[in-house]
């Protein structure tokens, strides 16, 4: 056990610890304004404040931890080593930086509680975080901090040894339609014929007839496969389906159709199933909790996961109504169209509400890739960023999201060229 002295313990303070002491390191943890309890500990033991007890080991605190609310924040950008960082400390530190209050700006999300330029979607994007700007979005810089402290703790203490932590990998198919033709009905097949024979897409159009009058199969049907390739490379998959009404965003197909359902259910079998929200849930809890219990009706259980793989993520409104409605974890904390870890982390940690302070039950599973992102730098560039993001992953035990569109397997060709990337990714040697 790591105990750790402080003048004051805040929130901040034990949601920070916990995540890189014990989420990320496996060091249990505990806290002490006591001198005497401190200096009498044997075992593993920091001071963080701003001043140094004696020879212990010592963390300089700035301010942000002992703070509420939020506020304009200069940052200046360092190197701990080869690794950026900021929020530096003095020379009294055995720290160049607060480690804990520069994660801590990653993992709440800080940026994001400020005023920024939205896309045209309206959402937070990756060219407006530091990290992009700063160069180090493709770092999880959280998880390398925390492994250059537990070195550090290690060469302190030399005859404690330390856990070895290990995360299981995520990769998530996003089912926005489950059928590219099948089960939407007539009036939306012939308008869509009609539209594909203004555009000169002849080739849809008779695509169309052999699924629908000749019973060839579904361009989107892939299902079998994806299974069998997850069964095959012992590789586990999240499938993640829409429930939402029609509408000119949500064109899925309807969610009374028992053939739909038969396919939710079956995919439970194999793999974990979870909601992939419309775009009105993110902003309407009505919406969201009538989403939810679509899918709880269809799988007989409660919803545990739940992503947005499109719309704006709307913090903190939207992980406050998931948390209301006691769901588990959610996928959603990466860049639609950009490849990089959008809370500095690979690893899984608790949403922390900067406006009121306050530690959720909610888990964050980051992503650090969504296969939309193929639209704007294609297949090849990509893979080259993310076999560099795998490189610095491996270093210390985690493992990057990634969030595939099931339109993408649609071809024969590209769905090899992406099974074959997600067993690349998920190699371990």
């Amino acid at each position: 056990m790591l105990l750790i002295y402080i003048t004051k313990q805040t929130p901040r303070i034990t949601y920070i610890f916990k995540q890189i002491c014990w989420n990320i390191l496996g060091i249990q943890v505990k806290f002490t304004s006591k001198i005497e309890e401190f200096i009498a500990h044997p075992d593993l033991k920091l001071s963080y404040g701003r001043q140094r007890l004696g020879n212990e080991l010592f963390v300089q605190q700035v301010d942000l931890l002992v703070e509420q609310g939020f506020s304009d924040v200069d940052i200046h950008i360092g190197q701990w080593e080869e690794t950026p960082c900021f929020f530096r400390t003095s020379d009294k530190s055995d720290l160049p930086f607060d480690i804990f209050a520069a994660s801590f700006y990653l993992l709440s999300r800080y940026e994001e509680y400020q005023p920024y330029v939205k896309d045209k979607f309206g959402r937070f994007p990756a060219e407006e975080s530091l990290a992009f700007q700063k160069g180090f979005l493709h770092l999880p810089v959280v998880d390398i901090w925390a492994l250059k402290f537990k070195q550090i703790l290690q060469a302190r203490f030399p005859e404690q040894e330390l856990p070895q932590k290990t995360f299981d990998s995520r990769t998530i198919i996003a089912v926005s339609q489950a059928y590219l033709y099948r089960k939407k009905g007539l009036v939306r097949a012939v308008g869509s014929s009609f539209r594909n024979f203004f555009s000169l897409r002849f080739d849809a159009i008779l695509e169309r007839i052999k699924v629908l009058a000749f019973g060839a199969k579904d361009p989107y049907d892939v299902y079998d496969e994806l299974v069998d390739f997850s069964k095959k490379n012992k590789i586990p998959l999240h499938f993640m389906f829409q429930l939402s009404d029609y509408s000119a965003v949500n064109k899925s197909i309807n969610y009374h159709k028992i053939k739909y359902h038969s396919l939710i259910k079956s995919m439970a079998d194999y793999a974990v199933v979870g909601l992939l929200l419309g775009d009105e849930a993110l902003l309407d809890m009505d919406v969201l909790q009538t989403e939810k219990k679509r899918f709880e009706s269809i799988v007989n259980s409660p919803l545990d996961f739940i992503l947005n793989d499109r719309f704006n993520l709307n913090i903190p409104e939207a992980y406050n109504n998931f948390d209301k409605l006691e769901i588990k974890r959610d996928f959603s904390m990466g860049y639609v169209d950009s490849i990089g870890f959008r809370a500095g982390t690979s690893i899984p940690f608790l949403f922390y509400d900067l406006s009121l302070e306050r530690i959720s039950p909610l888990i964050l599973e980051p992503y650090v890739f969504n296969s939309k992102t193929l639209q704007k730098i294609g297949l090849e560039k990509a893979t080259e960023v993310l076999s560099n993001i795998k490189t610095e992953v491996a270093k210390v035990s985690g493992n990057p999201g990634l969030v595939f569109e099931i339109s993408h397997f649609s071809t024969k060709n590209n769905r090899i060229k992406l099974l074959n990337l997600i067993a690349y990714l998920h190699e371990t040697n």
